[in-house]
């Protein structure tokens, strides 16, 4: 796909075509390092991703505490997306959460959180999202999902021949409101991927998208090219984020970037609103096709990474 700059309005037009798969479900691999569409979910094409030897899960933004508008149960919404995967005839090997866990950081939403997430029945990989860090001193989320990180939250595991590496991108930022690794998790980062051989597949979750996808709005991670040249030497990289509530791709070279819907409300397209924010107009009936989550699959000795989004509708 092409790259997509959502500060021109030529791009604008590319972002409003993306979300038109709002209600589909697509599929798109990851081919020596450069993505391509697939195909729609129950094509041929794309049910031959549905039997990969790994598959793994994404689910973000669920802002368990959140009521407004349309949007008055999202516990409910989570639920009924974890039916959908325990539906599925493959199940993933673990679920990555891409932040906002909560919507104010509060004690019993992250509970509310924890105990839908435990029907899932799988390991979760936690990161957080900007909502998760509301609560006086910013120490609710650490206490609770940060005791296998380093002591700034961020961390990396391997799987099935896959390296992940969790970052954070909530708790500093600039000046002007943009969100920033910071150098600690930079310099943490360099050091991580020294280690790793440059055919090894690299995915990278954050919440906050890393690359400028629209920085009056907050989506984007200003220091995030500071990190980009750690990534070139690797044939396969991808990028998953949340934030924007909201399907987008963007492609650099052998590097792919991916942010997933939410299950709780979907955001307006970057510059077709005067803010960030819930879409507050649509009719109840409507939510679920703007609501949904992400299975990715990597099959070893295959350079494909394939991800397949699905709506709640």
């Amino acid at each position: 796909m092409d790259e997509i700059d959502a500060a021109s309005s030529t791009s604008r037009r590319k972002v409003l075509k993306c979300a038109g798969w709002f209600g589909t479900g697509m599929v798109w691999a990851v081919v020596a390092g450069v993505p391509r569409t697939v195909g729609l979910i129950g094509t041929a094409e794309a049910d031959e991703y549905t039997n990969s030897s790994f598959t793994f899960l994404q689910m973000s933004d669920p802002h368990i505490g959140f009521h407004a508008g349309p949007y008055h149960d999202v516990n409910a919404t989570l639920t009924a997306a974890i039916a959908q995967v325990k539906a599925k005839p493959q199940q993933p090997a673990f679920l990555l959460q891409t932040g906002d866990i909560s919507h104010l950081a509060k004690e019993a939403q992250f509970d509310t959180a924890d105990q839908i997430y435990a029907t899932l029945g799988l390991d979760i990989y936690h990161i957080p999202g900007e909502h998760d860090m509301l609560d006086p001193g910013k120490k609710l989320y650490l206490s609770r999902y940060g005791k296998n990180s380093t002591a700034g939250g961020w961390y990396s595991f391997d799987q099935n021949g896959v390296h992940f590496i969790g970052l954070i991108n909530v708790m500093h930022t600039t000046p002007d409101g943009q969100w920033l690794l910071g150098p600690d998790q930079l310099a943490w980062l360099a050091d991580d991927l020294k280690a790793q051989s440059s055919s090894t597949p690299i995915v990278v979750f954050a919440h906050i998208p890393l690359w400028d996808l629209y920085a009056k709005w907050g989506w984007s991670t200003a220091d995030a090219t500071q990190a980009m040249p750690l990534f070139r030497r690797f044939g396969s990289v991808t990028f998953l984020n949340g934030h924007i509530h909201q399907i987008v791709q963007k492609v650099e070279g052998n590097i792919a970037f991916h942010t997933a819907r939410s299950t709780a409300f979907p955001q307006a397209v970057a510059g077709t609103a005067p803010h960030e924010g819930p879409i507050l107009t649509l009719p109840a009936g409507e939510v679920g096709a703007y609501l949904g989550i992400s299975t990715i699959a990597y099959r070893a000795h295959h350079e494909r990474l394939a991800i397949t989004d699905t709506t709640l509708a």
